[in-house]
């Protein structure tokens, strides 16, 4: 056998070993002193991008968890929550998810976030009131944490078929940037420093 056929067998069989949990978010981060989680909500897929960039603000650290999978998150030390808007409102399985988790989560929460198109106008004082203090800051019962709501993105071949005609007017845009993720990672890294 040649030398390059026996390498290649090699990797692919240590590949196929790891399983699917290998290529998992978690096992992306660097290690760090404390266990960091990030946990969002989303439809079509906004939130999990803010998730992972806000990751990367916090130096890779945090393991990144969709509410889908019901992570258990009790061995966090330090977690960051974040959801889509629609209607006004974030995920309700996020919401769900932390009412029922709330009396373990809440001393961990440091940093709040939600992605909103917000009808492509900027974002202001107004959308944080009415999608992070009102909602999720009154679901988990904390304060004084960093907190951001970013500019989100339509991709209407994502929308399911019922909501696809309340949004069909509206063209695809994406206004989320991967910068604002980044720097509010570090707001919150240095919110606890």
């Amino acid at each position: 056998m040649k030398r390059r056929s026996f390498l290649k067998m090699g990797l692919a069989g240590t590949l196929t070993s790891l399983g699917d949990k290998a290529w998992a978010l978690k096992y992306y981060p660097r290690p760090s002193g404390k266990k960091w989680a990030i946990l969002y909500g989303t439809w079509c897929g906004s939130s999990r991008d803010a998730g992972v960039w806000i990751s990367e603000g916090l130096e890779g650290i945090a393991d990144v968890f969709d509410v889908h999978e019901n992570p258990d998150l009790k061995g966090f030390d330090h977690l960051v929550v974040g959801s889509s808007i629609r209607n006004l409102r974030i995920h309700p399985q996020l919401k769900k998810y932390l009412e029922e988790n709330k009396s373990g989560l809440k001393d961990k929460v440091r940093g709040l976030w939600a992605v909103c198109h917000n009808m492509g106008q900027p974002i202001g004082p107004r959308q944080v009131e009415r999608y992070i203090d009102n909602q999720l800051l009154k679901v988990l019962g904390v304060n004084q944490v960093p907190k951001r709501v970013f500019p989100g993105r339509i991709t209407k071949s994502l929308l399911e078929y019922d909501v696809l005609p309340m949004m069909e007017h509206l063209p695809d845009s994406d206004h989320l940037k991967r910068i604002d993720c980044l720097e509010f990672g570090k707001e919150i890294l240095l919110s606890i420093r």
